[in-house]
C-alpha cells in the first residue's frame, strides 16, 4: 500500500508542473498583449495627431506656398479643400471598408495612403499636384480617426477604457490649437514643404506598430458586396455639401447658380441615400442608420457638432482677430494659443482620471454642462475686447476655452461610445467623426459669413458719426490736423491725412465690433446645444463602452 501510494503519489507530481507552466505561458501570452495594446495605442495617437493637424499646420503655410508653386490666394486654398472634401466623403463608409478589409489591413493601408500622399505633397511643383496628393491624403485620413478610435474599444479591456479614451482623444483636440504655431515655425525656419515631410518618420513608426502588433478578431468579408449606389450617394452629396461650405463666402452664397445647384443636388443625394441605405431592397447597406435609433449617440453627435463649431471656428476666427488688430505674426499668434492647447490637455486627463474611478459618483454629463459653462464664460470675455486688446488681454479667455475642450470631449464620447452595442461601435465612431468634421467646416462657414456682414454693418453704423456735425469728431480732426501741421504737412495735406487717419481708427472699431458680435453668436450657439445634454444616458463611474463586453 505505501509503495503504490509512493507510485502512484510520483506519478501525480509532475501535473502541478504542468499547470503551473501552463499557468506561467498564460501570464507571458498576458503580458505580450500587453505590451502590444499599448505598442498600438502608440501608434494610433500618433496616426491621430497627423491627421488633425494637417487641417490647420498648413494654414499659416499657404501664402508662401501661393508664392512658390504661382497661385492666387484663392486656388491655393484647395489645398485645405481638397483635404476636407475627401476627409468627409470617406468618414461615413469607415465601418464598411474596414468590415470589407479587415482592422489590421485597412489601418495599415490608410496609415501607408497618408504617409506617401505626405511625401508626394511636399515634392509637389504645381497647383495641380498638390491637390491631388491632398485629395488621397484626406481618403487615408479618415480611418486614422474613427476606425482608430473603434480599434481601441476592441483591443483595451472595459476598465482601461476610460483611460485610454482620454489619451487617444488628447492628440485629436490639442493638434489643431498648436498646428498654427508648429506650422508658423517650421515655415520660418524652412519652408512649407516641412510641414508634410513630417509626417513621413511618424508615418512609417505608426504603421510598422499597427502592421505587426494588431490582429483581426474577425476576418475580413471580402465576399460581401459593395453597395455602390450608397457610396456614388454617398461621395456626391457630402462632396458637394463642403464645397459650398468652403466656397460659398467668397462665392456670396445663393448668389452664384453653382453653390445654388450644388445645394440642391446635396439635399437631393443626401435624402436619396436615407432612403436607399434603409430600404429593404438594400441587403448590404454601406451606413446602417439603426444605429442613430441610440439618443446617446444622437446626442453626442449634436454636441460634437457644436464641439466641432467652437474648436475650428476659435481656431479660424483668433488669428485672424491676432494678425488684423493686435498686429501678431503667424509664429506669435501660434504661440498666443499654446497656453489654450496646454489646458487642453489638462483638462482631458482630468476628466479621464475622474471617469475611469469606479468610486467616483461625478455624472459624466455634469462634466459636460461645466465645460459647456466655461466656453461660454470665455466667449463672454472674448465678446467685450477693443481695438486696444494686447497679447494679455487674450491670455486668460483663450486658456479658459481650452479647458472647456476635454470637458466637452471627454465625458461626450464616453457616454456616447459607451451607450453602442457591440457592431454598432465602428458604425458609431465615424458618425461622431462626420460630426465633429461637418461641424468644423459649418463653423468656418458660418462664422466667416457672420464675421464679415457685421464688419460692413459695424462700419455702416459708425459711418454718420464720422461728421462735422459731430463736434467729438471735429475736436479729434482738429487734433490730427494741428499735429500733421507740425511735422511739415501742408494745412490741406495734414486735412487730408487726419482724416485718413480718422477712417482707420473707425474701421478699426468696426472690425473689433465685429469680431465681439461673433464671440457673443458662438456664446449662443454653446447655450443653443446644452439641452441636447437630456438625451444623454447617464454611464456607471469607470464604465466601459458597449463594445468591449
Amino acid at each position: 500500500m505505501t509503495d503504490t501510494a509512493i507510485a502512484l503519489d510520483t506519478r501525480s507530481r509532475p501535473k502541478p508542473a504542468r499547470r503551473r507552466a501552463k499557468e506561467i505561458d498564460v501570464a507571458a501570452v498576458s503580458a505580450a498583449n500587453f505590451k502590444s495594446r499599448w505598442l498600438i495605442l502608440v501608434a494610433l495617437i500618433l496616426a491621430a495627431i497627423m491627421e488633425v493637424l494637417d487641417t490647420t499646420i498648413i494654414n499659416v503655410a499657404l501664402p508662401q506656398m501661393a508664392g512658390n508653386l504661382s497661385t492666387t490666394t484663392q486656388e491655393i486654398a484647395w489645398v485645405s479643400t481638397g483635404y476636407i472634401l475627401s476627409n468627409v466623403v470617406v468618414l461615413p463608409m469607415t465601418a464598411f471598408l474596414n468590415a470589407r478589409f479587415g482592422r489590421r489591413n485597412y489601418l495599415t493601408g490608410s496609415i501607408v495612403l497618408f504617409t506617401v500622399a505626405s511625401l508626394f505633397c511636399g515634392l509637389s511643383h504645381s497647383l495641380g499636384e498638390i491637390v491631388l496628393w491632398r485629395v488621397l491624403q484626406g481618403v487615408g485620413g479618415a480611418a486614422l480617426i474613427s476606425t482608430a478610435q473603434a480599434t481601441l474599444v476592441q483591443v483595451f479591456p472595459p476598465e482601461e477604457q476610460s483611460l485610454v479614451q482620454p489619451l487617444f482623444l488628447m492628440g485629436l483636440v490639442v493638434a489643431p490649437t498648436l498646428g498654427p504655431a508648429l506650422g508658423g515655425g517650421i515655415t520660418d525656419a524652412a519652408s512649407w514643404h516641412w510641414c508634410f515631410f513630417i509626417n513621413v518618420p511618424v508615418g512609417i513608426f505608426a504603421g510598422a506598430l499597427v502592421y505587426f502588433f494588431l490582429h483581426d478578431t474577425e476576418p475580413a468579408r471580402t465576399d460581401q458586396p459593395a453597395d455602390w449606389a450608397g457610396i456614388a450617394l454617398l461621395a456626391t452629396g457630402l462632396a458637394s455639401l463642403q464645397y459650398v461650405l468652403e466656397e460659398g463666402q467668397q462665392d456670396d452664397w445663393f448668389n452664384s447658380p453653382a453653390i445654388v445647384r450644388l445645394t440642391a443636388l446635396s439635399i437631393i443625394t443626401m435624402v436619396a441615400l436615407a432612403v436607399w441605405q434603409m430600404s429593404p431592397r438594400n441587403t448590404h447597406p454601406m451606413i446602417d442608420f439603426r444605429v442613430l435609433r441610440n439618443r446617446s449617440l444622437v446626442a453626442g453627435m449634436i454636441l460634437f457638432v457644436a464641439v466641432g463649431f467652437g474648436l475650428y471656428g476659435v481656431s479660424y476666427l483668433y488669428p485672424l482677430l491676432a494678425q488684423t488688430i493686435q498686429g501678431l505674426t503667424a509664429a506669435q499668434t501660434g504661440m498666443a494659443l499654446l497656453p489654450g492647447g496646454l489646458a487642453t490637455a489638462f483638462s482631458i486627463v482630468f476628466c479621464g482620471v475622474v471617469t475611469s474611478n469606479p468610486k467616483s459618483k461625478i455624472d459624466a454629463r455634469l462634466l459636460t454642462l461645466f465645460g459647456i459653462g466655461v466656453s461660454i464664460v470665455a466667449m463672454w470675455f472674448m465678446a467685450h475686447l477693443n481695438p486696444q486688446v494686447g497679447a494679455p488681454d487674450v491670455f486668460w479667455p483663450l486658456l479658459i476655452r481650452g479647458l472647456s475642450i476635454g470637458f466637452l470631449f471627454v465625458p461626450v464620447n464616453q457616454l456616447a461610445i459607451g451607450s453602442l452595442k457591440p457592431d454598432e461601435v465602428n458604425q458609431g465612431t465615424g458618425l461622431l467623426g462626420l460630426a465633429r468634421q461637418l461641424g468644423g467646416s459649418f463653423g468656418i462657414a458660418i462664422l466667416a459669413t457672420f464675421l464679415s456682414s457685421h464688419i460692413q454693418s459695424d462700419r455702416a453704423a459708425l459711418a454718420p458719426h464720422m461728421s462735422t456735425h459731430n463736434p467729438a469728431f471735429n475736436e479729434r480732426l482738429g487734433g490730427l490736423t494741428a499735429m500733421l501741421t507740425q511735422h511739415g504737412l501742408s494745412a490741406a495735406d495734414a486735412a487730408g491725412g487726419a482724416l485718413g487717419m480718422l477712417d482707420r481708427i473707425m474701421s478699426q472699431q468696426a472690425l473689433s465690433m465685429a469680431y465681439n458680435d461673433t464671440f457673443l453668436f458662438l456664446l449662443l450657439i454653446n447655450l443653443a446645444t446644452a439641452p441636447s445634454l437630456l438625451l444623454l444616458r447617464r454611464a456607471k463611474p469607470g464604465a466601459a463602452p458597449a463594445g468591449m463586453h
